[in-house]
């Protein structure tokens, strides 16, 4: 019998293939990958994905790695691009990531997904937004900020406020500019003390610091934030000081995945599956998690 005929169900682990089509140095450790499906393989029901989602990326040999699909979502008939194109950020700081790191233009490596729920941009229409990232964390925000930009006139005022421990470790510096230039979008970029240059003229402060000091008033306005837990624990503090409620903020989680589709179990926090029910949640939802989380 043929294999088809026996397994009729899709295997769920079974990556497609995808081609390292460019690749883009951020910092010294950071890369942004540019990937295509390999001739035939997004006929497999690729049905694109929303900002926000995820995918696993497995280097063969190496294993797997979780990462944030990071350019603007892409939609079955709803792009300019035929072919799906995928972007991933990633830091080199493990086995899987560093093998990643050690390929070339033109290799292939595997990919599932899309997985998980989505930023609920339509539901952001007509507001006034701030996008914060605390290093690669804007990795985890940078499609739902491409496409809030691509669809501006949508949206009101757009603040971006981008944070390093460095100027050397900044995500995106080549981009941030094409960002200023659209109306109604402000970026702000930020070092930690000590970590900015002779030519920095940029803000220089704490992340959490740097947003009070905006006087971004709350009047409906949504917040949409990630990076390390401290840097979300110090930031939600400033957020309440400043009269923010929790409902008009969103984050994305990181836990241990394995599977990505809710079956392993591997990062429940309680009855809280991240990869399936998650990785989007607002801040009053998070509260909600058992507080070891």
């Amino acid at each position: 019998m043929p294999l088809a005929e026996a397994f009729p169900i899709p295997n769920p682990y079974q990556p497609s293939l995808m081609r390292i089509d460019d690749f883009f140095d951020e910092t010294s450790d950071v890369r942004t990958l540019r990937l295509r499906f390999v001739d035939g393989d997004e006929e497999r029901e690729f049905s694109g994905w929303e900002p926000g989602q995820f995918g696993q990326f497995t280097v063969f040999g190496a294993g797997e790695s979780v990462f944030a699909l990071a350019n603007q979502p892409w939609r079955p008939n709803g792009n300019s691009e035929d072919t799906p194109i995928i972007e991933c950020t990633f830091r080199a700081i493990g086995k899987v990531t560093h093998a990643l790191r050690d390929m070339s233009e033109g290799q292939v490596i595997g990919f599932r997904g899309p997985y998980g729920n989505h930023f609920p941009i339509d539901d952001w229409l007509g507001k006034d937004l701030v996008f914060i990232g605390g290093g690669i964390g804007m990795a985890a925000l940078r499609s739902a900020l491409l496409d809030v930009i691509d669809r501006k006139q949508e949206f009101g005022d757009v603040v971006i406020l981008n944070g390093a421990r460095s100027v050397a470790d900044m995500v995106y510096t080549e981009e941030m500019p094409r960002w200023q230039d659209v109306d109604g979008v402000r970026v702000v970029r930020t070092v930690d003390p000590g970590g900015e240059t002779e030519d920095w003229d940029g803000e220089v402060g704490l992340l959490p610091n740097v947003f009070e000091g905006l006087n971004l008033e709350p009047d409906g306005r949504i917040v949409v934030a990630c990076g390390p837990p401290i840097m979300l624990h110090y930031l939600f503090l400033s957020l309440g000081k400043t009269g923010y409620s929790p409902e008009q903020v969103v984050t994305t989680l990181e836990n241990k995945m394995k599977c990505g589709i809710g079956h392993c179990g591997r990062c429940y926090v309680g009855p809280f599956s991240v990869c399936r029910d998650g990785p989007v949640v607002t801040w009053a939802e998070l509260n909600e998690l058992p507080k070891d989380y």
